[in-house]
């Protein structure tokens, strides 16, 4: 790792990467939300809003970040190259455990957690290279390069598929286990041809198509599962 991630206390480097990804999503980093985030990765259940504020505030002091208070946080290029490649290692950890050593995908984000934080420039260019130079992890999220550049496919939630439309599904969170675990049971993971049958209205469940025609099979599923996925137009 390079010497400002390593000097760097470790919740200030995972507060950078939640940055990184909820501005990826779209997200407003808010002191609240951060403070679920953080409190979920450390499981401690006992940081403040006042705590994460202070946190905001020290990550601004060195040049990380822009805090306004009250409006949210944003990178500084500083803190962008920090943020990218405490994600670099993240999910290259991510594809390793799970094409290595057969970690489901609801399993592989907190055990990466667990080592980003040690592994050396050496050994990311080691696993960079032993996995083909990856450009997206396991959940289809994508994998920053050195510079800290991405390849980042368009796609669009699976909620907004038209009817009758056909996509190849592209992302799905990482951000709660047990949806990657009825992801994986329905078949909706990186990689899977979906075709969308019908949607009953005022955010009514969809009936999705999930598979290949043969072997596929059409299911009904929420909003918020199918919030959960981003997709691929076809034109098949």
């Amino acid at each position: 790792m390079t010497t400002e991630l390593r000097d760097l206390p470790v919740r200030a480097v995972d507060c950078l990467k939640y940055i990184y990804k909820m501005r990826e999503r779209g997200e407003k980093v808010t002191t609240s939300a951060m403070r679920e985030l953080l409190e979920t990765q450390e499981q401690s259940g006992q940081l403040s809003d006042a705590a994460v504020t202070q946190l905001f505030k020290l990550l601004a002091k060195e040049g990380f970040v822009e805090h306004t208070p009250y409006r949210g946080v944003e990178l500084t290029p500083r803190g962008e190259a920090v943020a990218a490649e405490s994600v670099r290692h993240h999910r290259l950890l991510e594809l390793f455990l799970a094409r290595q050593l057969g970690y489901s995908l609801d399993e592989v984000d907190a055990e990466a957690e667990k080592l980003e934080h040690a592994i050396s420039e050496s050994f990311e260019d080691r696993l960079d290279t032993l996995l083909g130079h990856p450009v997206v992890d396991p959940h289809g999220d994508p994998i920053p390069n050195k510079a800290g550049e991405v390849i980042d496919e368009p796609s669009l939630p699976l909620t907004q598929l038209e009817p009758g439309r056909e996509a190849v599904v592209r992302r799905v969170s990482d951000d709660n286990a047990e949806m990657l675990r009825y992801l994986t049971q329905l078949g909706l993971v990186p990689g899977t041809r979906v075709q969308m049958r019908g949607r009953e209205p005022f955010e009514g469940p969809l009936r999705v198509f999930i598979g290949e025609d043969a072997g596929g099979q059409e299911r009904v599923i929420g909003v918020q599962v199918a919030g959960s996925v981003r997709v691929a137009p076809t034109t098949r």
